[in-house]
């Protein structure tokens, strides 16, 4: 019968569990077995060696994890992110003014990259990770760097889901308790394979809840600034006048021109022969023409 009465536990704790995650108000199950004798209040067990304790042991409760809806009085988690595009005459010196400006707001730069465009300009993005009191001052000292050309903030508000995931780890918590309880008085083999399996998966799920706080809580704790650097447009354009680009276009413009000739030539090279060989026929009889004595008139 104690083999019995480890698995109702097993099943008990399980359902209760199941209940509890799913924000239901539940208030437990019975804290002692179906199988109790209410004359002596002890759980009547006919094998032996199974518990090393009493022979009523309780089956473990939990608190049942609540609804994300009731988070009144609980304090707004909120993720805040801002996207600014600048435009700056030097942008490596501007890379070196985030990064300082990052440090003295108790915060770091996550990543940055320097480019150079087709054009010759310099460009750059700096991800910044500030603490969420200085994002506001942090992003008036990203904008007094240069020229403003875009900005956008948002806030995204996860308070909901933080009440939700604090209070099934709590769960959690209490289940994994109760099933190292159980191990402890477990004794056959079956017993002990059926708990932990119970274990395991309850630490799975606690694993993925704290990994799932840890990534709110710096998301939460840690504000993040994309910044975007441009330089400025050159005078007379966006490449300016260039000597060298000027004799470029001489060039591919001379080349263009004899492509075009080419062309006019092989179009009208069926009209040139023909003109031609037409010219040469009347070469020819005009020669002809001229090469013949004049008739003298017969004498009568």
């Amino acid at each position: 019968m104690n083999n019995k009465v480890i698995t109702l536990l097993v099943v008990c704790i399980a359902m209760v569990a199941a209940a509890g995650c799913m924000g239901f108000q539940d208030t437990g199950v019975d804290q002692t077995s179906s199988s109790q004798d209410t004359s002596n209040g002890r759980v009547q067990s006919e094998s032996k060696g199974v518990y090393s304790g009493p022979a009523s042991t309780p089956v473990p409760t939990f608190a049942p994890a609540q609804s994300g809806s009731g988070t009144s009085g609980v304090e707004t988690k909120i993720i805040k992110t801002a996207f600014i595009t600048l435009e700056v005459n030097d942008v490596p010196g501007s890379v070196e003014t985030l990064k300082s400006l990052a440090a003295q707001k108790g915060g770091y730069i996550s990543s940055t990259n320097i480019q150079k465009n087709y054009n010759n300009r310099l460009s750059g993005s700096v991800i910044l990770r500030v603490p969420a009191a200085e994002f506001d001052t942090t992003l008036t000292g990203v904008r007094a760097l240069g020229t403003v050309k875009s900005a956008s903030t948002q806030g995204q508000d996860v308070t909901e889901e933080y009440v939700d995931l604090q209070a099934q780890k709590v769960s959690y918590q209490n289940q994994l308790a109760q099933y190292n309880e159980i191990m402890k008085k477990a004794v056959k083999v079956e017993d002990v394979i059926t708990v932990q399996q119970q274990i395991d998966r309850v630490q799975t799920e606690l694993n993925r809840l704290e990994g799932r706080l840890k990534f709110l809580n710096s998301r939460i704790d840690l504000s993040t600034i994309t910044v975007n650097l441009q330089e400025p447009e050159p005078v007379g354009g966006e490449t300016g006048y260039s000597f060298v680009s000027t004799i470029n276009e001489g060039i591919v413009g001379f080349f263009g021109m004899i492509s075009a000739l080419i062309i006019i030539l092989f179009t009208l090279l069926p009209l040139l022969l023909l003109g031609g060989a037409a010219y040469g026929v009347y070469r020819w009889r005009k020669g002809r023409t001229s090469a013949a004595p004049p008739e003298t008139p017969e004498k009568k």
